[in-house]
């Protein structure tokens, strides 16, 4: 059955035309699901009792609270929600200081297969849509507490842009949780398509996982290289405003001599020349099966430095949940691993 959370306000206002509701009433709809939390379509108490019962007939709100938790000794805490048999998504939350951020999904597995993502090694299952993917946010026990949204979970955003762009706009529109573009944060590798996409209907922040700026090593350990060059990502990011509301921000993971060298910070610092951003440097967190090992404190430190040197903003992001699940879609993979397990034993 389809289901009303995740709808934009326009959708909605199709539905209630489709059943003959009076226009007013995707307003009352939207209040319920974005503003006032609404647990059940029969709750929605200012609409009629056929109102609801059309509704009921016809959508679900598509609500699901988390089926498993890690908490880790830091504070973080990594959520499963499950989409459909045998497949399952991660939401990561993460409190520090004054912030809490949610680190989400937006497909089960992922199609890009870079060589040192656990989600892909799953392979691509499904997009999220809309509903799946702000649920993590809805039914998190947390989600008073957030104050920033992060698209840095499993699957590709921009590999799955439609349904992004109408969970951004329900976070960031007055009729849906009303938040500021600068709450949320989209993640991609660089698909230049749907980025020049994003940049142009959104003003959410925009990072870039970029992990090697030389385009033959990239390719290499990232095969969306072959499609989709950094050198014309970089060029297209070149051409939007980053001064203003809207952030950009390189992450880069490090892994041991394979592109933590000063040749390779020497040649990012490059690449990010004219552009205002920053770059987060982001320590390793190893993945059955892969040989990648990451670098040194010693070398991230050396990195940041140079760039630093060169004027560039830079971070070494904390490492957090190492002594639970802490890389993304390892949760969800010893799910599937579980799964295959007690089926094999029929």
């Amino acid at each position: 059955m389809n289901t009303l959370y995740g709808k934009t306000f326009a959708e909605l206002e199709e539905i209630t035309k489709t059943f003959g509701f009076p226009k007013f009433t995707a307003k009352q709809i939207s209040e319920w699901l974005y503003k006032k939390h609404v647990d059940s379509i029969d709750g929605m108490t200012n609409l009629s009792k056929k109102q609801r019962d059309t509704l009921s007939e016809n959508f679900t709100l598509g609500l699901s609270a988390p089926v498993n938790v890690q908490i880790s000794a830091d504070g973080t805490k990594k959520y499963l929600y499950k989409i459909a048999e045998h497949r399952y998504v991660e939401a990561a939350y993460i409190p520090e200081d004054e912030r809490a951020t949610l680190c989400i999904s937006s497909q089960v597995g992922c199609k890009m297969g870079c060589e040192f993502c656990a989600t892909g090694k799953q392979g691509f299952q499904q997009n999220l849509t809309a509903c799946e993917i702000l649920n993590q946010i809805r039914m998190l026990p947390e989600r008073d507490t957030l104050t920033n949204v992060v698209y840095m979970g499993m699957g590709e955003p921009l590999d799955n842009l439609d349904e992004v762009l109408k969970t951004n706009e329900i976070m960031t529109a007055e009729y849906g949780f009303a938040w500021s573009p600068k709450r949320v944060t989209v993640s991609t590798i660089g698909l230049l398509k749907p980025l020049k996409q994003f940049l142009d209907s959104s003003d959410c922040h925009l990072a870039l996982s970029m992990h090697n700026p030389f385009e033959d090593e990239r390719a290499a350990f990232m095969p969306v290289q072959k499609a989709h060059r950094l050198s014309e990502v970089m060029d297209l990011i070149r051409t939007y405003n980053f001064y203003g509301q809207r952030r950009f921000s390189v992450e880069y993971i490090m892994f041991q001599e394979l592109n933590d060298t000063e040749r390779h910070a020497a040649e990012l610092a490059r690449l990010l020349r004219g552009i205002n951003g920053r770059v987060n440097l982001i320590r390793f967190h190893a993945i059955p099966d892969s040989k990648l090992q990451g670098s040194t404190y010693e070398r991230i430190e050396n990195f940041q430095n140079f760039l630093k040197d060169k004027g560039i903003v830079t971070t070494i992001r904390k490492s957090r949940g190492q002594d639970i699940d802490a890389a993304c879609g390892l949760l969800s993979t010893k799910e599937l691993v579980k799964v295959k397990t007690e089926y094999a034993d029929f």
